[in-house]
């Protein structure tokens, strides 16, 4: 019976570390700027451009804490007019982490006073993790505040799903 016992166990550890790793490497951390970082010399628009950002997706803001900050705007009007007053959201401690956890756009500028005028923002267009792997496209757009859920595609379910099944599956072979 002892030797049941582990077998189930292994089946559960192993499920648990592929489901951990497929997490992982679904999700892309982008460092906001490349190498520069959150800075005054970055141009955020081609740096974006270049880019694929997906629902699970990771940005990454690093700069001198009290130098700069970030600071999440609610629409596209306030990122246009660089009205900081209107944020949905404020960091400042020098290495920030947004996960990206819906499809749409989001807006981030530095709170410093001045360094949005310089061009020291950035538009954010988050397409389905399943989307095709093209660089993002600046003509959507949202003013909705980003949501606290995760809105995770059908297909990705289905894949738990099976990822489910199979390893229960194998848990019975190894126990009979």
């Amino acid at each position: 019976m002892e030797g049941v016992y582990y077998k189930v166990l292994f089946g559960v550890a192993l499920f648990i570390v592929v489901m951990m790793s497929e997490e992982a490497a679904a999700a892309t951390q982008h460092v906001v700027g490349g190498s520069q970082g959150w800075d005054e010399s970055t141009d955020y628009k081609t740096w974006s451009s270049g880019q694929t950002f997906k629902v699970g997706d990771q940005l990454v803001f690093k700069y001198t804490a009290g130098l700069h900050s970030v600071v999440e705007l609610g629409s596209e009007t306030a990122y246009k007019s660089c009205d900081i007053t209107s944020s949905v959201n404020s960091l400042n401690g020098g290495n920030n982490v947004v996960k990206l956890n819906k499809a749409g756009t989001r807006y981030f500028a530095c709170g410093t006073s001045g360094h949005c005028g310089q061009g020291m923002k950035v538009k954010i267009t988050t397409v389905a993790a399943d989307a095709a792997s093209s660089p993002s496209s600046s003509s959507s757009s949202s003013t909705s505040p980003p949501s606290t859920t995760s809105d995770a595609p059908v297909s990705h379910l289905f894949a738990h799903v099976l990822m489910v099944t199979l390893l229960v599956a194998i848990s019975m072979f190894l126990v009979f």
